[in-house]
């Protein structure tokens, strides 16, 4: 007489059984959410700095009010200026944009991907410095 095989159960579904377990679910859910932001605040994919002349900024949002702006990137006068969005997080950059509106300025920014909401703001290009250019 055979015997059939016998499975234990639950050392197969031991790597799964433990997700329904609701506190170490959020728990894990919290750190790997905690982790990506991390991640994402504190390596930006690419640096470096842009030049123009500011064309439109102001304060947007209904909850998280976020600087954004756009910059007229000009070659030649009397081409059309391909316009460029940015946003501004830092109250003193924002301040002194608002008082270098008309002059040249170069803008250096880091670009941040994969952002989870606008609430950060509605562009991936953050300025964090502005010189003027003459």
């Amino acid at each position: 007489m055979r015997k059939g095989l016998l499975v234990n159960w639950s050392t197969i579904l031991f790597p799964v059984i433990w997700l329904w377990r609701p506190k170490l679910f959020l728990t894990l859910l919290l750190f790997v959410g905690t982790a990506y932001l991390l991640v994402a605040f504190n390596y930006s994919y690419s640096d470096g700095n842009r030049a123009g002349y500011i064309q439109k900024f102001s304060k947007k949002g209904w909850f998280c009010k976020t600087h954004e702006g756009e910059l007229a990137m000009t070659t030649v006068p009397g081409v059309a200026p391909v316009l460029w969005e940015f946003t501004v997080w830092d109250d003193n950059v924002a301040v002194q944009l608002n008082q270098l509106m008309g002059k040249r300025l170069v803008l250096h920014y880091k670009e941040y991907r994969y952002l989870p909401t606008t609430c950060f703001g509605e562009t991936p290009y953050f300025v964090d410095r502005v010189e003027v250019q003459e």
